[in-house]
């Protein structure tokens, strides 16, 4: 496995001041950013594809600080029920994958979306409750109607372009745990698979080396993202961990991002790797960096220090 970074956390930098950050830390892989939520400021893939001087310019800037592309990001939501978001975020997600695959980057990751609860929606409807009646009967039509019909395919999309689909678990969407992956992956073929991000688990009760082996049986693990997520026991016994307050207020609520180490410790981080390794994955594991209690220089520093000493 190689450490890498998500370029997006420089994204105030240049393409290339950022690279140089990437090569300061001491990491071998980047995963870029290509738009949708993460912004696209440091790699637009419809400019690049329509100019072959400035696509070699980027390969350019990689090859000369010998650092790889982990994987292309573009975080939206494709089954959003209005039809110019999801339109935007489609047309985002395929340029993306026929930029991966002029650039021979095998994974581009995403969200699996989240659709409304009909087709006259205007807003995502995400589904976590099993009564009354009208809850599992609007998660059906989604996965039926919206979910399964779009990820088929795309899956076709990416396969035929070389390139495996990165999904994140994220709450919000459709995918948001190992049970929801492993059902859009059977539905909808193998060249669906997870960006492992295990901040979004540890919130949930999930334990991160639990999930990667379940997932590992599935062959079913992309890419890896590393974030740490700390959660306030006192929050948490009152008031559970559903949590809708700002993610400024990081005092607050019941769980926030942190840098890795300052939510679990090694014990935790270990088994997650060696979990890894049992599964097969030899893939990058990329940090990410939200943490807003550490500017992003120094938590970046302290979590590649954390994960070389496991890696």
């Amino acid at each position: 496995m190689k450490l890498g970074v998500f370029l997006a956390v420089y994204h105030d930098r240049s393409f290339e001041d950022a690279l140089d950050q990437a090569v300061a830390l001491g990491v071998d892989t980047v995963e870029i950013a290509t738009g949708n939520y993460p912004g696209d400021d440091h790699c637009r893939p419809a400019d690049l594809l329509a100019d072959g001087r400035s696509l070699d310019a980027f390969q350019g800037a990689l090859e000369r600080r010998c650092l790889q592309i982990s994987a292309l990001s573009q975080h939206g939501n494709p089954l959003h029920p209005d039809p110019a978001i999801a339109r935007a975020t489609h047309d985002t997600w395929r340029a993306t994958v026929q930029l991966a695959a002029a650039l021979g980057v095998r994974v581009v990751n995403a969200f699996s979306g989240c659709p409304g609860d009909h087709d006259g929606a205007v807003r995502p409807n995400w589904v976590t409750c099993s009564w009354p009646p009208d809850y599992p009967d609007t998660l059906a039509w989604q996965w039926e109607q919206k979910v399964i019909p779009y990820w088929t395919a795309e899956a076709h999309f990416a396969a035929d372009h070389g390139v495996t689909v990165g999904i994140e678990m994220h709450p919000g969407f459709v995918v948001y745990n190992p049970a929801t992956l492993v059902r859009l992956r059977d539905a909808c073929g193998p060249a669906i698979a997870a960006n492992f991000d295990p901040s979004h688990l540890f919130w949930q009760g999930i334990d991160p080396a639990v999930a990667i082996r379940h997932l590992g049986e599935h062959a079913a693990i992309a890419h890896v993202d590393a974030k740490d997520t700390a959660l306030a026991a006192g929050t948490i016994v009152l008031n559970g961990v559903l949590e809708t307050r700002p993610a400024a207020d990081t005092g607050d609520r019941a769980w926030a991002f942190r840098t890795i180490g300052f939510g679990h410790g090694h014990d935790v981080w270990g088994d997650m790797i060696s979990a890894l390794r049992l599964a097969g994955y030899d893939g990058a594991v990329c940090i990410e960096h939200e943490d807003r209690s550490l500017p992003a220089d120094v938590g970046l520093d302290k979590a590649v220090k954390f994960l070389a000493s496991l890696l």
